[in-house]
């Protein structure tokens, strides 16, 4: 009875020191997990953080892109403006050209002379320049004649 108890002693030491191997292979692989998950969680928290800056920068590029968009569709406005006031500007010109032409015609045939103006400008012809007759010039010494 006492070697049997010896030999379960024994069976009950190997497998104690064999759970207690496991206990500490497990302690070491659960220690391994904890600095894995703290790492992960370190990288999510530093990503989160970087995600949240890209948002942030774009939200400032959108607003910067939007003011940039409402300067130029005002400096566009304010060109068309400007335009369109220069065109009643012109439009109101040639109103007055035409009622100052209408006037002048007016007193000219008041006056009985003829009317110089008119809408169509006529161009005098140029004077066509004679064409210089060709000098016969003298070979000088030395030139070549072909003739």
């Amino acid at each position: 009875m006492i070697r049997q108890l010896r030999t379960q002693l024994a069976t009950a030491r190997r497998e104690a020191d064999a759970i207690r191997e496991e206990h500490k292979e497990n302690q070491i692989a659960l220690e391994a997990s904890h600095k894995v998950i703290a790492g992960l969680t370190e990288i999510g928290l530093s990503m989160s953080k970087k995600i949240e800056r890209m948002k942030a920068k774009e939200q400032k590029a959108r607003e910067s892109h939007m003011v940039c968009h409402q300067k130029f569709q005002a400096r566009i406005q304010e060109a068309e403006d400007s335009m369109q006031e220069q065109h009643l500007i012109i439009e109101a010109l040639v109103e007055e050209k035409d009622g100052l032409l209408q006037t002048i015609q007016g007193l000219q045939e008041a006056n009985g002379a003829p009317a110089p103006f008119d809408d169509e400008w006529e161009e005098e012809p140029e004077e066509q320049p004679k064409e210089e007759e060709i000098e016969d010039i003298p070979l000088g010494e030395g030139e070549i004649d072909d003739e």
